[in-house]
């Protein structure tokens, strides 16, 4: 059974229900099930077949299983924030969203050190994190219990998970509140006839591009960090980045231009405009 395949088909499955559902608590709730679901079908697999290598074991439980992992954890806090959310008064319902972000806050603080590997893109403890033979060594430390298993999971499968998954929550509560700020009562103006563009460039050219844009100004006045713009980005673009910090230390590196793609581009627009003056 190939699991990788089946993680990009939960990546379609969850698109049909976010444009087939308007209302966030039923996207969530059916989002909720599909991962859920999948992660079973996971772990019987794992359980059955076991890895052929302890590479194999760490891509699995850091890569494939972080994929409805991460939408799990995300869409169970996306249905409890909102079914708990005040139904009204602005003071009550910004409140209530600061009260959740602070609760995020101390949890990236807390887990400063765990977040800061990942960050770094570091692989030195992925052994120890993320393989089944150190649960003795390093516990399981996350506090809410989504999916644990000890033969499903690692010691820090799940607290990567939910890192993931709060950077997405916390642009999801900054969006909401602004929407309150702005009078529209923190109601989801509805986007389901909204088609992704296809990214036909590389993943290099990527993360020239939001590097340039975070460069110019992009995000700076809502002191939004170079993953947050990414990630607002990926709303529009069909593309999943990968390795952003280490593939900026890549084009640092290169001996020639540094901006070969926004050369391109420069190039491309200088072109266009040519033609449309002759």
């Amino acid at each position: 059974m190939n699991l990788q395949l089946l993680s990009k088909k939960l990546i379609k499955d969850l698109d049909d229900v976010r444009i087939q559902n308007d209302d966030i608590l039923e996207r969530a709730y059916q989002s909720i099930a599909l991962c859920s679901s999948l992660l079973s079908t996971f772990k019987k697999e794992i359980l059955r077949e076991g890895f052929n290598t302890i590479n194999d074991e760490i891509t699995f439980f850091k890569e494939t299983k972080q994929i409805p992992l991460i939408e799990l954890i995300y869409f169970s806090e996306i249905h409890s924030f909102e079914t708990q959310f005040p139904k009204a008064g602005k003071n009550y319902q910004l409140k209530y969203i600061k009260k959740k972000i602070n609760k995020l806050n101390r949890f990236f603080l807390y887990n400063i050190d765990f977040g800061r590997y990942i960050n770094s893109e570091a692989v030195h403890f992925d052994k120890e994190y993320y393989t089944r033979d150190h649960m003795n060594t390093f516990r399981i430390i996350t506090s809410k219990f989504y999916f644990q298993d000890p033969e499903f999971c690692t010691p820090r499968d799940m607290l990567l998970g939910k890192f993931k998954a709060f950077n997405s929550l916390i642009i999801y509560l900054d969006e909401k509140k602004n929407r309150i700020q702005n009078g529209s009562n923190g109601i989801l103006t509805p986007v389901s006839s909204l088609k992704k563009i296809r990214w036909p460039f590389s993943n290099t050219d990527w993360v020239e591009l939001v590097y340039a844009l975070c460069a110019k100004g992009l995000g700076k006045q809502d002191n939004q960090s170079i993953m947050k713009v990414s990630k607002r980005l990926q709303q529009v673009f069909d593309f999943e980045p990968k390795d952003i910090y280490k593939t900026f230390q890549d084009i640092k590196n290169r001996k020639n231009s540094r901006t070969l793609f926004l050369d391109d581009l420069s190039i491309a627009l200088q072109i266009e405009i040519k033609k449309s003056e002759e």
